[in-house]
């Protein structure tokens, strides 16, 4: 049986510059931090996997935890990166409630038909999970949320690059990897999902769009519609081939070519100091 495995930030929707960018920020006012991410610095965060965790780096930043009144303790700190935490999924979940956060073109069709076609359909997020799920249901409707596995947050001691949350995904839905096709955005979810041994298809977002790509088996603009502009095929290494949108059959034709060989991931930007979602 087929299975879809979708990242959700940048994947589902575009969140990160309509949602969890404005959230941080709406955060940081709130809670008095001095702190106000641009969206060049932002594109710099999201190098680092998890929210806590690009919370977190400021603490590095000269003059910072003297300016925040931050504690040395690290309890503390982790007590505080939790209140922070909080008040950031609130403003985003608030942010999806009043539908600040366009779905992307595409996820509607393409999980809801693969669910009607009898696949296997999970979000595997380094997110927190109650902002995945109101983002799911937001992009494929309601009813497919109670046909759909999360696997989110911390369910997972390492984030991506690191393949965990799909090696679980793959262990827990008794997945056949040569049947399974991870859809993400960026290149630490690309590396996450080739390093547990899986094709990739990448759609681009704003933030990901000149990051390389080279493991995809198709990357793309959009998944698209019929009755949307046409998309751009960025690269295609497989037997897919797309006329205008992304389709079931051309996601098929992403796993004929060869399953991936494992690797370990490299090269990436992050922060050891929280294990925490985003």
């Amino acid at each position: 049986m087929t299975a879809l495995l979708f990242d959700c930030d940048g994947v589902l929707a575009d969140t990160e510059r309509y949602g969890h960018l404005p959230a941080f920020n709406m955060m940081f006012d709130e809670m008095g931090v001095p702190a106000h991410w641009s969206e060049d610095e932002y594109a710099e965060k999201l190098k680092i996997g998890g929210g806590k965790e690009r919370m977190a780096s400021m603490f590095r930043e000269p003059g910072f935890t003297e300016r925040a009144g931050i504690p040395d303790d690290e309890a503390a700190r982790k007590d505080l990166l939790a209140a922070w935490h909080k008040s950031k999924t609130a403003h985003f979940k608030q942010l999806v409630a009043d539908g600040k956060i366009p779905p992307r073109s595409g996820i509607n069709r393409i999980v809801n038909g693969a669910l009607d076609a009898g696949w296997t359909v999970a979000v595997c997020s380094t997110s927190a999970e109650e902002s995945v799920r109101a983002v799911f249901e937001r992009a494929a409707g309601s009813d497919a949320v109670g046909r759909v596995t999360f696997f989110c947050g911390d369910i997972v001691p390492a984030k991506k690059p690191a393949p965990d949350v799909y090696l679980l995904a793959v262990e827990k839905l008794g997945l056949d990897k040569a049947d399974t096709l991870v859809v993400e955005d960026s290149r630490n979810g690309l590396l996450a999902a080739t390093a547990a041994g899986l094709h990739c298809l990448v759609t681009v977002n704003g933030y990901t769009r000149d990051e390389d790509m080279s493991e995809a088996t198709l990357v793309v603009s959009e998944l698209g519609d019929p009755d949307g502009p046409p998309i751009e095929v960025l690269a295609n290494r497989g037997g897919a081939s797309p006329q205008g949108y992304v389709t079931l059959d051309d996601l098929r034709a992403c796993l004929t070519t060869p399953t991936p060989s494992p690797h370990p991931p490299g090269g990436e930007v992050k922060d050891p100091e929280v294990g925490e979602p985003a």
